[in-house]
């Protein structure tokens, strides 16, 4: 079985936009309102997931033996 491609950050996100505007319309139809509702939250955790991974990614510092530590800056 293939598995299916992932979509990307902005491509879910689009997905997401495309899908309020179809609910903010007012003309879809309940059934489909509450499928495109639980579609929507599934994006949005997928998003949410992602930019928590980005945000861990970013916040590492290369030490000066070539390893990765988090990134913190010491307060006074």
């Amino acid at each position: 079985m293939a598995k299916e491609k992932e979509n990307t950050f902005e491509e879910n996100l689009n997905n997401l936009e495309q899908i309020v505007k179809d609910l903010e319309s007012g003309n879809v139809p309940l059934d489909d309102a509450i499928n495109k509702f639980t579609e929507a939250m599934k994006i949005a955790k997928v998003c949410d997931e992602k930019l928590k991974n980005a945000e861990a990614n970013v916040n590492k510092i290369l030490n000066e033996d070539g390893t990765l530590s988090n990134f913190k800056i010491e307060e006074e």
